[in-house]
């Protein structure tokens, strides 16, 4: 039995779906945080005048400040809870948030932007430790719908840059909303945030080697989460530099592509019931393959459009279906298996944006995303030969 359920396993189970909203909530508001910079980017790379090959250098400093301190955060909510943590780290998300307003050049972005992993990383941990312990107390698979609502937040973020942008706000106001926002939520609904701490029986290093097919889950969620990063961070620059698309439309291929994911993660489930695992993540591979190699061919607008959205369903169920395999691993703990496949999967969002801009510095934006286009690819031909997904898991 879970630390987190022991202390009130009845009341817990009573209070089961206002838990389950105050950790979709969460979610929520870590994804609009994050949605929130993506949308405002071409605008900051514009005021800055920074190249392609700088501002993925710049973008480079967010995977950093994650990675420095994915040790710290981990201790810190084995240590005192991720209840706990939640309090603090997300007001401290959108507070950084607010700082990448007042950046007057390349160097103060990428210190902001070192922060913004740092607190980015803390939030995920603890979003997604609350995640797994509200899983325990439902005892069946909810984790695809926090993942949805993270989505959600990302599609309501690029609405919300649009409007700012379109209302003429500059990008303070427009962050200080999204404290205001996040802060309400950490004040509401902290008490309904699951109690107690991680259980510590685990003295794994998380160094480790991982064994042989969490590494191939791991290489999978990185390329589905490096096309991911692609998309949020590089879509609305590459509207507005190989679509051409209006100055008040750039956002469309970011918001199309988040649309697209958020459905395609609350429909998955019912998908992966149909045509099993690995089917559906073959499928995906695919769907990401055609959906940026349309979008590379043919860059007008309304094709980019709908090529992004391909994207957006090509990647909708490939992390919570790779998160789910893993935690069904019989060698090894499915907290560490989920540390270890979450982890490697992970650099692909978090290098993924850096890759980009430094392809686009030597080719063109156009080309990089081609290459991000055969991640698809190689996922499809990893899938397959990937022998946990030979027995289809339609109750999973």
């Amino acid at each position: 039995m879970d630390a987190t359920l022991t202390l009130s396993e009845e009341e817990l189970y009573n209070k089961r779906n206002r838990i389950r909203i105050a950790v979709s909530l969460f979610f929520f508001c870590q994804g609009i945080a994050f949605a929130s910079w993506a949308s405002r980017i071409p605008v900051i790379k514009e005021r800055l005048h920074l190249s392609e090959g700088q501002l993925g250098t710049i973008l480079l400093m967010l995977p950093v400040g994650q990675l420095a301190t994915m040790a710290l955060s981990g201790k810190l909510v084995t240590k005192y809870g991720s209840a706990k943590v939640l309090r603090i780290v997300p007001i401290a998300y959108a507070l950084v948030l607010c700082a990448i307003a007042f950046a007057q050049n390349a160097w103060q972005l990428g210190a902001i932007l070192f922060l913004f992993g740092v607190t980015g990383n803390m939030c995920n941990i603890s979003v997604n430790t609350q995640g797994v312990a509200t899983e325990q107390i439902y005892k069946k698979s909810i984790m695809t719908s926090f993942h949805g609502a993270w989505s959600i937040a990302g599609f309501t973020g690029a609405l919300v840059g649009l409007l700012t942008m379109n209302l003429g706000l500059d990008t303070l106001p427009h962050f200080l909303i999204i404290l205001a926002f996040v802060t309400g939520n950490t004040l509401i609904n902290q008490r309904y945030l699951v109690p107690g701490k991680s259980p510590q029986k685990e003295k794994r290093s998380f160094f480790s080697k991982p064994e042989g097919s969490l590494l191939q889950l791991g290489i999978i969620g990185f390329f589905s989460m490096a096309t991911e990063g692609a998309m949020f961070d590089w879509s609305g620059v590459y509207f507005k530099e190989i679509v051409h698309a209006p100055e008040k439309f750039v956002v469309m291929g970011y918001a199309s592509f988040m649309i697209m994911m958020a459905i395609g993660r609350f429909v998955g489930d019912g998908v992966i019931r149909k045509l099993g695992r690995k089917r559906t993540l073959q499928y995906s591979g695919l769907l990401m393959f055609v959906g940026m190699m349309t979008s590379v061919v043919f860059p007008q607008f309304i094709v980019c459009t709908l090529a992004f959205m391909l994207v957006g369903i090509g990647v909708a169920c490939n992390v919570p279906s790779i998160y789910s395999i893993a935690g069904q691993n019989k060698n090894v703990p499915s907290g560490v298996a989920l540390a270890m496949v979450s982890s490697i999967s992970y650099l692909g969002f978090l290098m993924g944006p850096p890759l980009i801009g430094y392809i686009a510095e030597v080719l063109s934006l156009r080309y990089s995303y081609g290459v991000f286009a055969c991640f698809g690819l190689l996922m499809f031909g990893m899938v397959g030969r990937l022998s946990l997904f030979k027995e289809p898991q339609p109750n999973s």
